[in-house]
């Protein structure tokens, strides 16, 4: 992975394209199962712009995604700005990871930022029981590698 310029529309359209995504309409059996999309675009610009996009970014873009899901303020910030604070500590050796070892770190990392969500959520009271909350993280590994690549792919022609 080679550090580009940044193309702050193609940021910008990304951010709009996840959030649209972490909202949609899934089938009911389906919703646990749905990808961390915007923790994984956080991933991704993180690991390519380390030094444009990083903790304040990610905690921005968790504030919208607690106020576009109508959930208690700054609980996705603070699990967004750990996944950034993580990528950020390790993203020189992820970069040289082959893509099946990249999945895992990036199950570690997503999974991470979801048992906190998960553990704030049972801190405020609210009801959620099992290890349900690291299905997406899971999804989210799956989906790494045609995420990397059509990112890359629309960085590398858009740059």
């Amino acid at each position: 992975m080679v550090l580009r310029a940044v193309n702050y529309p193609l940021f910008l359209l990304t951010v709009l394209v996840a959030l649209v995504a972490s909202i949609s309409l899934f089938p009911e059996s389906w919703v646990m199962w749905r990808p961390q999309w915007l923790a994984m675009l956080v991933i991704y610009w993180v690991l390519r712009a380390p030094h444009r996009f990083g903790i304040l970014t990610a905690w921005s873009l968790g504030l919208l995604l607690d106020v576009l899901n109508a959930s208690m303020l700054g609980v996705h910030a603070m699990s967004l700005s750990l996944i950034a604070a993580l990528v950020m500590t390790a993203h020189q050796r992820l970069q040289m990871y082959p893509l099946p070892q990249q999945c895992l770190v990036i199950f570690l990392f997503i999974g991470l930022g979801q048992m906190l969500v998960h553990f704030l959520h049972q801190l405020l009271g609210l009801p959620r029981g099992g290890f349900d909350y690291l299905f997406p993280a899971f999804t989210s590994a799956l989906v790494w590698p045609v995420f990397l690549v059509l990112m890359d792919g629309t960085n590398r022609k858009l740059s």
